[in-house]
């Protein structure tokens, strides 16, 4: 089973990190990975089963949420290769934010796994997620 995990300290509160993180369909805080959000449904971004298409190639639903451990898990359901569903299953994506063991910062925690013959696609999420975390960390920066 391939896997992709990444981390980062942001330099802010948890309840300010975790509130980039509670609506499934806004990620207006990474301008520089997703152009356009789509939201698919009518099932609110706070809610279980929030379904979402992201610059028109990534379809994703929001498995769990839990705003008082500061965790989400989505899927993605189909998407371009090398996560396209003819080639991997239960792609599953976890984000979890902790306090930070160096400081007052926010440890924020996000890995992935799937089912594939194949590992193509760990160095392309592995970006993906790299980048969204910087983009993160600049959206708290003065």
């Amino acid at each position: 089973m391939p896997t992709t995990d990444q981390s980062i300290v942001v330099d802010a509160p948890i309840a300010d990190v975790w509130s980039k993180f509670v609506n499934f369909h806004d990620l207006s805080w990474t301008p520089n990975v997703i152009t356009n959000v789509e939201k698919v449904g009518s099932i609110d971004g706070g809610t279980s089963g929030a379904k979402r298409i992201l610059n028109n190639a990534f379809h994703e639903t929001l498995i769990e949420i839990d705003g008082d451990e500061h965790f989400l898990k989505y899927s993605i359901d189909d998407g371009p290769s090398p996560v396209s569903k003819d080639e991997v299953d239960n792609y599953i994506g976890v984000v979890k934010l902790s306090p930070s063991e160096e400081g007052s910062g926010t440890l924020v925690e996000w890995t992935s796994s799937w089912d594939s013959n194949v590992d193509d696609a760990v160095e392309f999420c592995h970006g993906i997620y790299a980048a969204l975390l910087g983009d993160l960390v600049k959206s708290f920066e003065s």
